[in-house]
This record gives structure tokens, C-alpha cells and sequence, in this order.
């Protein structure tokens, strides 16, 4: 009996000790394997491996006259082109013209089975309706001057491959492999790049311009709560990164304002949607020098990652793009830089953008080639300065890396966004919160934008409802009949 005694007490504390070093085990488990917090993660990650050439030579098609080919047709054969009969039950848009020719909506055919390809029956060429821009173009290598032909149809783009084997790129890719390699080559040539190669992204400037309307989910001029409430919630969700339930606290443990998550959910996506037109369209005075800078970084939608590409003018802290993309690709490039010139007035003459090393940049400097709009790439490669641009243009990565800290300052009370949309509206009302309310040490404690009458509003909340006013002002005069 004694014994047991002795023994129950040691049992007990062995107990203790046992679930004390089990609970630190779990926290472990916890700390290493569930914190989704945003900001414990590394930002930076690999590039797809991509290999870019030089610019094509580009060069208008000559286009032809369907009248004259129809005369010519005429003299030839004795009789008139007839129009095409329609068999297929696959039929072209009705107000299709080939962009070859010009030849009408009666001389054009389906030519794929209803995948998209139709073809002329005067000039015999074959198009697609939303890539008729490329027909329009002539392509040739700049090594040799021979036209490149369409070899591969992503899903974002073409590839076009000069073929000539005489070409000088390809004699000297061919003459500069090893034996080893040569032999490999002829086992897995797709291991290779041999050929001079271009990538044609399926998209035009029109596409670019085009920006869908979402209605607003409330109409914030009869919303229950005072306005002043509206601000509040937009400067605790925005300006100081709480989560949509955390400001719905303050607002009640500070305020003794009652409001759900969810009305500021709403709220927040209504201000977005007002604020957007204004934040994109307005009249900003960039800098001219060399000081437009982009990077990216990532949030999660969802679950996934998804990329924020951020484009601004360092020196000025104004941005410029602020846009989400589901992949970090060329056409996500393309898309955030026309954001950002878009915003000029005209293009400076010689306007450079720094970007780090990704190669999807360069891609989209060609892509503006094709348009006649030209600018040069500066490329910060790495962490250390081992060339001359790295060692110039550093200072412009580092300050858009403290944008990105800014940034994520903010979003980590989101922990993630839920939708696409809801992801992008976070991002306008911090745009517009970074260029229009928020004060910068290097300005002078001034904002990037000063706008009169925001600056005359007494506090944040005021600020916030001045801007939504302005906003909706822009809306009212943009859609007046002049």
C-alpha cells in the first residue's frame, strides 16, 4: 500500500510532463505546417526557362482589291466568281470581310469545321475573324531575311520558326554543339533550340482597352449607416490592413458602431467598383526621367497563388498597374505595362522600364513593337550588382520591393481573398489609397497626388468619402452625352 503510494504521485507528474511536451509538439505542427499567413513565405520564385531572340523584321502585307481579282477572274475564265454555297451548317459571323482582300461576307466560307478558321474564295486565303491583324503582317527572320512560318498554336500565342537551314542563326547554333550534343540531337532534337524563333500573343491594343462593368452589390448613396460610418470602415479595412471581421470589432468595441462583416464586404466592393474609373483615367503627371519600375508579387485565391503585377513611378510613389493575374506570363506583362501607358498623355521619347530578370518582359516589348510602340527594358539580374544596368537602376528595384512590404503590410490581415473579384477590388482601394490618401517620408510627408479638395477634409474617414465623391463626379461626367 505504501508502495503505491509512492507511485500514483510519480505517475501523475510524468503525466504532466508527457502533455506538456506534447502540446509543444503540436504547436510545432501548427507553426510549420498550417500558419497560412501570407507574409511567412518567400515572395521570390524561379522563372520558366525561356529563351528569347531578337526582334522580327515586321513589315506590312500588301493587300489586295477583290474587285480587280474578280475582273481578273472574269477575263481568265469567261464567266463571273460565283458566290460560295452554303452546305455547311457552320457559318462565318454575317458581317465577316477577308482582311486580305476585302472581298464580302458572300465570298467567305468556314474552313475548319466550326473551330474558328474561314477562308476567301477570291484571293484563296485563310484567317481567323479575331486574328486578322496577323495576316496583315510579315514576319521575317532578322538573321536571313526569310519570312517565318506559323509552326506551333499555344493558348496564349504563335509560334513562328524561320526554317531556312541556311539561315546564319541556325549555322552557327548547328556549328557551336559539341559531339555529344550532336548525337543527342539527332535522338531528341526537341530538346533543342536551333531555329530563330518569335512568339505572336493572341491578343490586340483593342482588347487591351476593353474593361467589363460589374454592378456595385450597394448603392452607397442609400446605404442605413451614416457615411461617416463608411469612411471609417474603408480607413480600419484599408489603411491599417484589418481583416473584414476585425474591423466589424473596432467599429463595435471602439465606436459602439454595430455592423457586420459582411456589410463591409460589401461596402468595400461597391467603393472599389466606384473608385476604379477614376483611379485609371486620372490625369497623372509621371516623371519623364527613367523611373517607372514593375515587380511582382503573389496572393492567395482560394487557395492558390495568384500574381499582382505592380508597376510605378518610384520617384513620384505613384502607381501605376496594380492588377492580379492568375499566371505570371507574357500576356499578364503585356496587360500591366499598357496599364501603365496608358496613363501617359504621350510616350516619352527613349522611355525605359526597369523589371527584374524575367524574360516575360522582353516578350512583352515585342508584343508593343508590333503596334509602333517602342521602349526599352532595363533588367536588374539577382541580388548583387555583376553589370552595369544592376548596378544603375538597383535603387528603382529596391524601392518597388518596399512597395511589395507596403503591400503586404496590408494584405496579411486578408490571409487570402475568396474570389478573383474580391482580389482585385483590395487592390484598387489600396492603388487608390497609395496615390491619392496615404503620405510618403520621401515626399515630404505629402501624398503622391494631391488633390485639393481631400486635402481639405479634416481627417481619414473624410478623406475616404471625399474621394468616393469625386469618383462618382467622374462616373456622371464621363457618361454625359457631349
Amino acid at each position: 500500500m505504501t508502495t503505491v503510494i509512492h507511485i500514483v504521485p510519480y505517475l501523475l507528474s510524468l503525466i504532466k510532463l508527457l502533455n506538456k511536451i506534447l502540446f509543444k509538439f503540436q504547436c510545432f505542427l501548427v507553426n510549420r505546417y498550417m500558419n497560412n499567413d501570407p507574409s511567412d513565405r518567400p515572395v521570390s520564385e524561379k522563372y520558366r526557362a525561356l529563351k528569347m531572340d531578337a526582334m522580327p523584321v515586321i513589315e506590312q502585307r500588301s493587300l489586295l482589291d477583290y474587285q480587280h481579282l474578280l475582273d481578273d477572274y472574269l477575263n481568265q475564265h469567261g464567266k463571273p466568281l460565283k458566290p460560295v454555297k452554303r452546305r455547311s451548317q457552320f457559318l462565318p459571323p454575317p458581317d465577316t470581310v477577308c482582311p486580305i482582300c476585302g472581298a464580302p461576307y458572300e465570298y467567305i466560307y468556314d474552313n475548319s469545321g466550326g473551330r474558328g478558321q474561314l477562308a476567301c474564295k477570291v484571293c484563296k486565303s485563310t484567317f481567323y475573324p479575331d486574328r486578322a491583324y496577323l495576316d496583315k503582317l510579315i514576319l521575317k527572320c532578322p538573321h536571313c531575311g526569310k519570312p517565318l512560318q506559323k509552326k506551333r498554336d499555344r493558348k496564349q500565342f504563335f509560334v513562328y520558326t524561320c526554317v531556312n537551314k541556311l539561315c546564319p542563326f541556325y549555322v552557327h547554333n548547328l556549328t557551336s554543339m559539341s559531339t555529344d550534343e550532336k548525337a543527342d540531337f539527332e535522338k531528341n532534337p526537341y530538346k533543342y533550340k536551333l531555329h530563330y524563333l518569335y512568339r505572336v500573343f493572341d491578343l490586340d491594343l483593342q482588347s487591351l482597352k476593353e474593361t467589363p462593368q460589374y454592378p456595385s452589390p450597394v448603392d452607397l448613396a442609400r446605404i442605413r449607416n451614416p457615411k461617416y460610418v463608411l469612411g471609417l470602415a474603408l480607413t480600419y479595412h484599408i489603411n491599417y490592413g484589418l481583416s473584414f471581421r476585425q474591423t466589424s470589432a473596432v467599429l463595435f468595441d471602439v465606436h459602439n458602431i454595430k455592423i457586420s462583416h459582411e456589410t463591409i464586404r460589401n461596402y468595400a466592393s461597391s467603393v472599389a467598383r466606384v473608385i476604379k474609373p477614376f483611379l485609371d483615367n486620372y490625369p497623372y503627371k509621371l516623371s519623364d526621367t527613367v523611373s517607372i519600375c514593375g515587380d511582382e508579387t503573389y496572393v492567395k485565391v482560394l487557395g492558390k497563388k495568384h500574381y499582382v503585377f505592380f508597376i510605378m513611378d518610384v520617384i513620384k510613389k505613384i502607381i501605376t498597374s496594380y492588377s492580379v493575374f492568375p499566371n505570371r506570363d507574357g500576356v499578364s506583362a503585356i496587360k500591366a505595362i499598357y496599364s501603365t501607358l496608358s496613363k501617359f498623355k504621350t510616350l516619352p521619347e527613349n522611355l525605359s522600364l526597369v523589371f527584374d530578370g524575367n524574360p516575360i518582359y522582353v516578350l512583352a516589348q515585342h508584343f508593343f513593337a508590333q503596334y509602333g510602340i517602342h521602349f526599352d527594358i532595363k533588367q536588374v539580374i539577382g541580388l548583387t550588382n555583376n553589370d552595369e544596368v544592376s548596378e544603375e537602376y538597383r535603387w528603382l528595384k529596391q524601392v518597388i520591393e518596399r512597395l511589395n512590404r507596403t503591400f503586404r503590410g496590408v494584405y496579411r490581415g486578408k490571409n487570402g481573398f475568396n474570389s478573383f473579384d474580391g482580389a482585385n477590388e483590395f487592390l484598387i482601394l489600396f492603388a487608390a489609397f497609395f496615390n491619392f490618401l496615404r503620405r510618403h517620408q520621401s515626399l515630404g510627408y505629402n501624398v503622391p497626388v494631391p488633390i485639393p479638395q481631400i486635402m481639405e477634409m479634416p481627417n481619414m474617414p473624410a478623406k475616404w468619402l471625399e474621394l468616393i465623391r469625386l469618383s462618382y463626379e467622374y462616373l456622371e461626367h464621363s457618361q454625359t452625352p457631349a
